[in-house]
C-alpha cells in the first residue's frame, strides 16, 4: 500500500466520529484489502446539484458521519460569504426514515449551529415537500434534507435548497463543493444539541411545524375543488417511506373519506421488506397498493415514494383491472385540469426537454404560457421563477419522472399536493359522470396520442463520439421521414431544414433533438462517461372519430417501434 494511501486512512480514522464506520475501515486495512481501500480514497462524493447521494460506507466516497460533517461545514462557510444574515436566517433540515438519516441530520445541525448559524431541525421524520416549503416559509437562507428518495436501501443521500425555496443549480453547486474540499483538512466545528439550544442556535419544530403544511396544502388556491370528495374510493402506499401520516391527513382534510392505506408498507422501514426496489416506476413495486385497491373495488392506487416527493397512480378501468399512468400522463391531466380552472393571473406551466410536447398544446389553447427547462426540478423551479411575475404566476411544472408541482406552496416536487390535486381531478370527472379515462381520450382526440419511449443503447467501445458524429454528420432523415428541425444544446442553436436558425435560451447541454416532419421526436443524450447514449422517443398519432382510445395505442406502438428501429440503425455501429 503506498504511503498517500496509507496516510489517507489514518487522518480518516482519527477523524471518524462513528464506531461502526471506523471498525468497517479497520477491518480492511487489518485483512489487507489495498482494492477496497483505494476505491473508497479515490476522491470525494462528488457534491453536485442534487446535492450529495452515495452508498452509506467509510471514506470520502461513501455516505457517513464524517462526509455529513465536512459537507455540512462547507455549506455553512458558503451560506456566510453568500449572505450577511445568513446565521440569523438559518438552515432548516429534516430527514427520512433511512437508518442512518436522523444521526446525519443530528449532526448537520451540530456543525452548522457551531458555525453560529441558526438551525431549525424536524423532531422526527419529515417527507421532503415539508422541508422544500419551510425554507420559504421561514425565509431561510438554506435548506437540507437527509433522503435517498426512491434509490435502495444501501444509499443515502444530503440534498440543498437555496433561499429561494429550489434546489441548488451553478454556480453555487461548484461554490460549495470548493468549500467541502476546504472544509476537510480542517477540524470541523461542533455543537451538542442541549448547547445548541440553550443558546438560541438550534430551534426543534414539532407538530406544529407539521400543521402549517398542512393548513398549507388546506388553503391553496389550486387545491380547493371540493367537488364531490365522498365519490371518490382510493388505496395510497408510503412505500415504507414517510408519507402516510401527512398522505392521509390532507386528504381527509379535503373530504375524501374512503382512502384504504397498505399496512404492511405503511410505516417508514429502511430495510423496504416489501419490495425490491422503493421506485413506484419499477415493476412489482405498486403490486401491493394495486392489490388493496382491488379489495376495496377502488377507482385508483396511488403512491408516493419515499421521501413523498414523487406520485403514482395506477386507475381501475372497466374490466376491473389497474393501469400504471405514464409520468406523461399524469402531467398532461394535471395541466388540463389546472389550466381549466386557474385564474388569469396564474397559466404558468412547464416541462423538462425529455417530457412529453403535449403539455405546450393545451397550454396554447387556453392562451397560457409553458416553458421547456434541462431535466431536473431544479431547472423546473429556477427558470420558473424567472418566468413568474404578479400578471403570470406559477401554476404547474412536471418532469416525466412522476415529479409534479402543483401550485407554486412548494418549489420541489410535491407528492402530497400531488396526491389530493389528482383526487380532486377524479372526483371532479366523476361528478360529471367521466372517468380519468374519458378525460385522457378527451385530450388526445384533440391533439392526438402522444406515446413516449426512453431506450439506452449501448455502443460499441470503438463507435466513434456519438455527438461529435452526428454534428458532422447531421440526419436529413429517419427511416423515410424528413427531419424538420434540429436542436443542438451544446451550440444553443435551432436549425430548420430550409436553412434558418434559431438562439436557443437554455444552459448548455451535450443533447441534440431531432423533429420530424410527422410531428415525432427523438431527443439523443449521449454519456459523458460511458460507451453509450440515451434516446428519448416520441411519436403522435392522429385520433379519428372511430378510434377508441385502444385502438389508437395499439397503433402509436406501432408507429414507435418502427421509429426506433429506423433511428437505431442510422446510428454509426
Amino acid at each position: 500500500m503506498n504511503n498517500h494511501l496509507q496516510l489517507q486512512i489514518q487522518q480518516w480514522l482519527q477523524n471518524d466520529p462513528d464506531p461502526r464506520t471506523k471498525a468497517q475501515l479497520q477491518t480492511l486495512v487489518d485483512t489487507g484489502n489495498e482494492a477496497e481501500l483505494s476505491a473508497r480514497f479515490a476522491g470525494r462524493l462528488a457534491f453536485g446539484t442534487a446535492g450529495l447521494r452515495g452508498v452509506v460506507g467509510a471514506g470520502p466516497m461513501g455516505m457517513n458521519r464524517l462526509v455529513i460533517r465536512q459537507t455540512s461545514a462547507g455549506l455553512g462557510a458558503y451560506l456566510l460569504a453568500q449572505f450577511s444574515d445568513a446565521a440569523e436566517r438559518g438552515v432548516i433540515i429534516g430527514y427520512d426514515g433511512r437508518h442512518d438519516s436522523k444521526t446525519f441530520a443530528h449532526d448537520a445541525a451540530s456543525v452548522l449551529a457551531a458555525m453560529g448559524i441558526k438551525v431549525r431541525l424536524t423532531s422526527k421524520v419529515a417527507p421532503t415537500p415539508l422541508v422544500a416549503f419551510g425554507v420559504r416559509h421561514f425565509n431561510a437562507a438554506a435548506g437540507i434534507v437527509v433522503t435517498a428518495s426512491h434509490n435502495p436501501p444501501e444509499y443515502n443521500g444530503y440534498k440543498v435548497y437555496w433561499d429561494n425555496g429550489a434546489q441548488i443549480i451553478p454556480p453555487h453547486d461548484a461554490g460549495i463543493a470548493a468549500q467541502i474540499d476546504l472544509a476537510a483538512t480542517l477540524p470541523i466545528p461542533f455543537m451538542d444539541h442541549d448547547s445548541a439550544v440553550s443558546t438560541g442556535k438550534l430551534i426543534w419544530l414539532g407538530d406544529e411545524y407539521y400543521e402549517c403544511y398542512r393548513q398549507g396544502v388546506k388553503q391553496a388556491a389550486v387545491l380547493r375543488n371540493h367537488t364531490a370528495p365522498e365519490k371518490v374510493t382510493l388505496a395510497y402506499t408510503a412505500m415504507h417511506g414517510v408519507g402516510a401520516e401527512m398522505a392521509e391527513t390532507v386528504l381527509k382534510d379535503a373530504g375524501f373519506t374512503q382512502v384504504y392505506s397498505v399496512a404492511s408498507q405503511r410505516e417508514p422501514d429502511g430495510d423496504f421488506p416489501t419490495v425490491n426496489f422503493p421506485n413506484p416506476e419499477e415493476k412489482g413495486a405498486m403490486d401491493l397498493v394495486i392489490a388493496e385497491a382491488k379489495k376495496h373495488g377502488a377507482m385508483l392506487a396511488c403512491a408516493n415514494d419515499p421521501d413523498a416527493d414523487r406520485f403514482a397512480v395506477a386507475v381501475r378501468k372497466d374490466d376491473g383491472e389497474y393501469q400504471m399512468l405514464t409520468g406523461d400522463q399524469v402531467g398532461v391531466l394535471f395541466g388540463h385540469y389546472l389550466l381549466s380552472h386557474a385564474p388569469t393571473n396564474q397559466r404558468l406551466v412547464g416541462t423538462t426537454i425529455v417530457s412529453s410536447s403535449l403539455l405546450s398544446k393545451v397550454a396554447k389553447v387556453f392562451g397560457a404560457q409553458s416553458y421547456t427547462t434541462l431535466t431536473g426540478f431544479k431547472w423546473l423551479m429556477n427558470v420558473g421563477l424567472v418566468n413568474s411575475c404578479a400578471n403570470n404566476q406559477l401554476l404547474f411544472a412536471y418532469e416525466e419522472a412522476l415529479g409534479y408541482c402543483v401550485g407554486d406552496m412548494v418549489l420541489d416536487k410535491d407528492g402530497l399536493s400531488a396526491l389530493v390535486a389528482f383526487a380532486q381531478l377524479t372526483a371532479e370527472l366523476i361528478a360529471k359522470g367521466q372517468t380519468i379515462w374519458d378525460r385522457l381520450e378527451q385530450i388526445y382526440r384533440e391533439h392526438g396520442f402522444h406515446l413516449n419511449a426512453q431506450v439506452s443503447i449501448a455502443l460499441k467501445p470503438e463507435t466513434p463520439n456519438i455527438g461529435a458524429y452526428l454534428r458532422q454528420h447531421p440526419p436529413v432523415e429517419i427511416g423515410d421521414v424528413a427531419i424538420s428541425s434540429t436542436e443542438d444544446l451544446k451550440a444553443l442553436a435551432r436549425k430548420y431544414a430550409d436553412g434558418r436558425v434559431e438562439k436557443i435560451d437554455l444552459p448548455p447541454s451535450d443533447v441534440l433533438t431531432y423533429y420530424l416532419a410527422n410531428g415525432a421526436r427523438v431527443i439523443v443524450r449521449p454519456s459523458g462517461t460511458e460507451p453509450k447514449i440515451k434516446c428519448y422517443y416520441e411519436v403522435v398519432e392522429p385520433m379519428a372519430a372511430s378510434d377508441s382510445l385502444a385502438d389508437v395505442q395499439s397503433r402509436a406502438k406501432q408507429t414507435l417501434d418502427v421509429f426506433i428501429k429506423a433511428h437505431q440503425a442510422s446510428l454509426p455501429q
